[in-house]
């Protein structure tokens, strides 16, 4: 075992979230509004020997945790290779995903096959014609039907993203609908509240909530923060005791946010990004082409670390280099 991964405000990085494509299916408005489009000279995403290469350097520095974004993860034609490639190896204890969930009721054999420990689910809203509207594909049903089926084959540890909408998914009728759906499939939902990047100002200004909303109407109704395990992501969670399953908020606007940060990203062509909004990315790629490199990578990844930023400073308006949340996986 390396050194682990520690920046110098002390921080530990167990986890990584690894894009493997920025594809995606759906278009949604706080992403990609008018769907996705291939960029000229496309170099072309990490393939799986380069993956499995960078894998194995992440795995040397102590990184125990990797969840698999996209875009929409589930697009490559690779995918469950991939999975079950990452998963093979011995030092990464945790494999997770995180998807739009697009014809999920015909892929569960396929997931459970991969050895998945975790599955986030992206739905926005419960009511079908908003869904549709927000991610132009009227896919609800078949989304739930997948999960339905996940839990009926034992798979437990589902859990369910939405971004809150202002005027659309803020309300109290949304919220009590979620409240019955967590209770009903003992499942974990968090909000997520929307992020400025570089290409989304209008559309921030018009739909941007704060958490505080859903966040002021879970504790009136009796739900309780409960502590964070090592290596949970950065959303606060909050358990019923009346009530099944778990709810949870994701506020990067909130005082402190980035103080529990846990983890790093790598995007899809090979970027090491030290935040979601940070101003520098560095090219791991070219250290990915032969198994030999790895001690060259590690040491590049550790130099990096120094540079990783107290805070992003969203609050001040500052989106990085981020052009959208598919090009980092989220």
């Amino acid at each position: 075992m390396g050194e682990k991964l520690r920046d110098t405000f002390g921080r530990t990085f167990p986890y990584i979230r690894l894009s493997i494509t920025d594809v995606c299916n759906f278009k949604c408005g706080y992403c990609l509004p008018n769907g996705y489009f291939k960029p000229n000279n496309h170099p072309g995403f990490l393939n799986i020997s380069e993956i499995e290469n960078l894998v194995n350097g992440l795995s040397d520095l102590g990184v125990s945790k990797i969840r698999v974004t996209g875009g929409e993860p589930t697009v490559r034609k690779d995918f469950f290779d991939v999975m079950k490639l990452i998963k093979s190896k011995s030092g990464i204890k945790k494999l997770v995903v995180t998807t739009n969930g697009y014809k999920l009721n015909q892929l569960t054999d396929k997931f459970l096959d991969t050895g998945v420990d975790g599955i986030n689910i992206s739905i926005d809203t419960l009511n079908r014609s908003k869904f549709k509207e927000i991610t132009g594909h009227d896919r609800l049903p078949e989304i739930l039907e997948g999960i339905k089926i996940l839990q009926d084959k034992g798979f437990k540890n589902i859990k369910v993203n939405a971004v809150l909408l202002r005027d659309i998914n803020d309300n109290q009728e949304e919220f009590d609908a979620w409240s019955e759906f967590i209770n009903q499939n003992d499942i974990s939902f968090r909000y997520i509240e929307l992020m400025q990047t570089g290409d989304n100002l209008d559309y921030f200004k018009k739909y941007h909530q704060s958490a505080k909303v859903f966040r002021e109407y879970i504790e009136t109704k009796g739900w309780k923060n409960v502590d964070r395990a090592l290596d949970d992501g950065p959303a606060l969670n909050y358990k019923n005791e009346n009530l099944k399953g778990q709810f949870g908020v994701i506020a990067p606007y909130s005082k402190d946010f980035c103080k529990t940060c846990n983890r790093l990203r790598i995007t899809a062509k090979g970027e090491l990004r030290l935040c979601l909004f940070g101003n520098t990315g560095t090219d791991l790629r070219k250290y990915l082409q032969d198994p030999k490199q790895k001690d060259e990578l590690v040491d590049l990844i550790l130099t990096q670390l120094r540079f990783k930023k107290e805070s992003h400073y969203l609050e001040l308006g500052n989106t990085g280099i981020t052009p959208h949340l598919a090009s980092v996986g989220g």
